[in-house]
């Protein structure tokens, strides 16, 4: 972890900055990925497949034998485990629904919004070094509460063509039926062009590496929505003399696992308490099973000295994290100079580890900045609002006038027409 001790104001854009590659070289990547999926359909996700996960299926969906199969490799602690978050989340996301409220705007006309869930959702689970079973219940539970039509589930599988059981038994245990062993670019292909196999969707969701990324936001290209364009993951910690070094220590390093491109920064106003985490992430680091990633990811990270929590407040608005944990006892007094973050966790007890898990919340989340315009996965991720009126024979009469007057002044004489017909005929 590099570390800068009280950096000059205009250092903080290149401080604030990201480690990525070059969108051109993505897209270019992304774009012949796509073309040959429009032309070659699953014979393209085959050789795909055996390309990137060095393994040649012979089908692409999860079979019902190999659903049941992943139940039986589970413990009961872990399904048990699985079943608390699940129960959570539900509850956390369920809280969401909105009631209609029939608004009577004039006398005579009501207005009213009402949801519907989107027919098509696809749900891409990333695999790999680090199977997100996790995910399935942040992605799949509030699109079954939203009443969404077809869930599709795409996520890469093992070099023996495998799926990670605990991916297969927590989908089957929220009612997904349609997994697909397919991952990467060409995962969101599929579900972008659709192929003999896997059916085409109205909206993609899911987290993922930059090249997953790049190909979500390709897809909207062709006419397809996605949830956000959710990439490496990332953690902000802001810290001060309140802070336990090794609690700090792990959050920081709960992230640097996840993947070589991940990235975490520290916050404090106390360089005392930055040496302090340093020597604990050096220490818990070389425990780790996935040392290698974390100790990469370190490398893009970074430990900075702030002359308050307010400056940390503010360079944390302008970095946007993905995860912003405010590990001081005082956190709940500056909720409100909060402006730009995915999910917040507040005191030393609030692990970002409980939101990826079992607290409620949803861990999709905006990534490389982007929480400054998009939100985290919810409810509303799944559903559109549709608005209704109704205009009674004393509505038209009440607001018709005014439209008439506003469409002659736009020049949209059929506008007013319609209109002048039903008040004439009222006036009759």
């Amino acid at each position: 972890m590099k570390t800068f001790i009280k950096p000059q104001l205009s250092d903080w854009s290149t401080l604030t900055s990201r480690p990525t590659k070059k969108s051109q070289d993505l897209q270019k990547i992304v774009l012949a990925i796509f073309d040959k999926i429009q032309s070659k359909k699953d014979e393209a996700l085959i050789d795909f497949t055996e390309q990137f996960d060095q393994v040649r299926l012979t089908s692409l969906e999860v079979s019902v034998e190999e659903i049941e199969e992943a139940k039986t490799l589970i413990s009961e602690d872990l399904k048990k485990a699985i079943q608390l978050a699940a129960s959570n989340i539900e509850k956390f996301h369920i809280s969401q629904r909105e009631e209609i409220k029939v608004i009577e705007t004039t006398k005579g006309v009501n207005c009213w919004r009402e949801s519907r869930g989107i027919e098509n959702v696809g749900i891409y689970i990333p695999g790999g070094t680090a199977p997100l079973f996790s995910t399935t219940l942040m992605l799949g539970i509030p699109a079954k509460l939203a009443n969404c039509n077809n869930i599709i589930l795409c996520t890469p599988p093992n070099k023996k063509g495998k799926i990670d059981p605990t991916i297969l038994y927590t989908a089957d245990l929220i009612g997904i039926e349609k997994i697909y062993k397919i991952g990467g670019i060409q995962a969101i292909g599929a579900l972008t062009f659709g192929t003999e196999t896997i059916q085409k969707v109205d909206k993609i969701f899911g987290p993922g590496n930059q090249y997953v990324t790049a190909a979500k936001q390709v897809a909207q290209n062709f006419g397809i929505a996605i949830d956000m364009p959710a990439g490496p993951s990332e953690v902000l910690v802001i810290a001060d003399e309140t802070s336990i070094p090794k609690y700090v220590a792990a959050d920081l390093l709960s992230q640097a696992e996840h993947g070589i491109d991940s990235q975490v920064i520290l916050l404090t106003t106390n360089e005392q308490i930055l040496n302090k985490t340093i020597v604990e992430i050096n220490t818990q680091l070389e425990v780790l099973p996935r040392k290698e990633f974390a100790a990469k990811a370190l490398e893009n990270s970074k430990g900075i000295v702030l002359n308050s929590l307010e400056e940390c407040i503010s360079f944390s608005n302008i970095y946007a994290p993905e995860h912003l944990i405010f590990a001081c006892e005082t956190a709940e007094n500056y909720i409100k100079q909060i402006r730009n973050a995915g999910s917040v966790f507040l005191g030393n007890y609030s692990c970002e580890s409980a939101g990826d898990y079992a607290s409620g919340t949803n861990h999709t989340l905006p990534t490389n900045g982007y929480a400054k315009n998009y939100s985290g996965v919810s409810l509303d991720s799944f559903i559109k609002k549709i608005t209704f009126q109704k205009l009674s024979a004393e509505g038209i009469q009440n607001i018709g006038p005014a439209i008439e007057l506003m469409a002659e002044a736009e020049k949209l004489f059929a506008h007013k027409n319609a209109v002048t017909l039903r008040l004439n005929d009222l006036k009759k």
